[in-house]
């Protein structure tokens, strides 16, 4: 077994926290399961995980309950074109490479055999609201503009993204969307593509897609630009093509504590007391994947919610997707919010 594969390894007995750690730490978006003889038993991916996340896994849960059992492999003895072929085929990202009695060897991944390929996806960035929460902060300034770490917020969330491969972006303005033209300008300074999209009034999030320079020919990110967050897009992205939505919706955990003892009743009967119970519901994240033909739905110029979108989506029966965030996420909307964030950026939560 190649060494450099060594780190992506866990036990069939491991749990999902393990499968996560060892997913956050090889960077692949996998792990492998091997027995203690070297064999392959499963593959666990970063969309697997998110997928037990949705039908109620928590972390302590058996990595078992989500890991593939007869992942698709090829042999050491193939060479590399067999498995450039497989992973064409399958539109795999990965191949588990074995011997004939089934011992992990090696992990080819696709931009290793194929090479990689530049990431030409768009991210549209909602930069057009006015920040009521933060006033007076926002007074004289939009939310965008307000500082985290030194740097407005904006640009650590285009820095980010650029971290990540991505380098087209839209920015969507209305208020004050002078200062965000003459700061970002075309995107030179920071190696980036930026275009803008002028809101004369107020357009929605996704009203305001109707306004796009030039229609992506791809899925494209959609993100506010009021959140800070460390989620893998590469991952969004491939989690968006595997489900084959038409659009992807991004969900954070939000436990709310009731701060009484709730009662249960039989009729009249009192049967039961919980103490301040805590309730987990998956909220909007303010980011999403939309397939280009969406952009059909949209009238030029009319306000349209992206929440408004979804539920067209969903009365017509098409397949919108959902995709839990597990990583850092921070909405600035209220300047406790803008504090919180500061502060994780000097510890080096934020990014």
């Amino acid at each position: 077994m190649r060494e450099e594969i060594t780190h992506l390894l866990i036990s069939p007995d491991a749990t999902l926290r393990e499968a996560v750690a060892t997913i956050d730490r090889g960077a692949r978006q996998i792990a492998l399961v091997v027995n203690g003889d070297g064999l392959l038993v499963a593959t666990v991916t970063d969309g697997d995980v998110r997928r037990g996340l949705l039908k109620g896994a928590d972390l302590d849960t058996p990595v078992a309950s989500v890991m593939h059992t007869n992942p698709v492999v090829t042999n050491a003895s193939d060479g590399p074109e067999a498995a450039r072929r497989l992973m064409r085929e399958r539109n795999l990202h990965h191949m588990p490479i074995v011997d004939d009695s089934g011992l992990l060897v090696d992990l080819a991944r696709i931009d290793e055999v194929a090479g990689p390929a530049p990431n030409a996806t768009r991210v549209v960035l909602m930069a057009g609201g006015l920040g009521k929460r933060l006033r007076p902060l926002t007074e004289s300034i939009p939310k965008p503009m307000l500082p985290v770490g030194g740097r407005p917020l904006l640009e650590l969330i285009i820095r980010n993204l650029l971290g990540q491969g991505f380098s087209r972006f839209t920015i969507s303005v209305n208020y004050r969307g002078d200062m965000l033209r003459d700061y970002f300008g075309d995107g030179t300074r920071l190696g980036a593509e930026i275009d803008y999209i002028d809101e004369d009034t107020p357009m929605g999030t996704a009203g305001a897609l109707s306004l796009l320079p030039s229609r992506p020919q791809t899925p494209f990110i959609v993100m506010n630009g009021d959140i800070l967050t460390s989620v893998p897009f590469e991952s969004l992205l491939r989690f968006h093509e595997e489900t084959g939505a038409a659009a992807t919706m991004c969900a954070r955990d939000y436990t709310v504590q009731v701060p009484y003892g709730v009662i249960r009743m039989d009729g009249s009967r009192l049967v039961d007391i919980e103490e301040k119970p805590m309730h987990s519901h998956f909220v909007n994240a303010g980011i999403y994947v939309l397939s280009p033909e969406l952009l059909d739905d949209l009238e030029r110029g009319i306000p349209l919610d992206m929440t408004s979108l979804f539920e067209r989506l969903i009365a017509r029966g098409d397949h919108a997707a959902v995709f839990p965030i597990r990583e850092y996420w921070m909405d600035i909307g209220r300047v406790e919010d803008l504090e919180r964030a500061r502060a994780d950026f000097e510890m080096g939560r934020a990014k």
